[in-house]
């Protein structure tokens, strides 16, 4: 995949868990509520069908307000990638002001643990910025320690 600067925010961690237990945590939503938002934020609700086409559905509780986010995933291959958008809903339904795609990697870096990838795709250079304006890099950055601690208790 080739990535745009100008549109395109993305970072790679490696994370000591294996790609399976990471895959089950971004693909059951008992487990997307547990780290998906940077605490104090939190997921209330989270619906998966998992399949290209099928919903990523979640609501999460910011300060105090209740946000929902609808999508749909794009790509499946267990414990590889997932990709998903609020592009659409669910029977493709375009959304009124898509705000992102998103791409998660899995590589196995051979060792028992993960080479971790988050990339945001965004359709302006100004959303973009918006994004990364917003906190991109930490907010992501937190959720990747967030998955990493709350995968080793499983």
């Amino acid at each position: 995949m080739k990535l745009d600067p100008t549109t395109d925010l993305t970072f790679t961690r490696k994370i000591d868990v294996a790609p399976a237990l990471l895959w089950e945590c971004w693909t059951t939503p008992e487990h997307v509520k547990a780290f998906f938002v940077p605490r104090p934020h939190a997921v209330t609700d989270c619906e998966i069908d998992l399949r290209v086409g099928g919903r990523f559905n979640t609501s999460f509780k910011v300060d105090g307000n209740t946000m929902a986010n609808t999508g749909v995933y794009l790509e499946v291959i267990p414990q590889r990638k997932l990709v998903f958008t609020d592009a659409y809903s669910e029977g493709w339904k375009p959304s009124a002001d898509p705000f992102m795609t998103a791409i998660v990697e899995f590589e196995d870096d051979g060792a028992g643990g993960t080479i971790y990838t988050a990339t945001a795709r965004h359709r302006s250079v100004e959303a973009r910025k918006s994004h990364e304006d917003m906190g991109f890099f930490d907010g992501w950055g937190t959720v990747a320690d967030q998955l990493a601690a709350y995968a080793k208790t499983l």
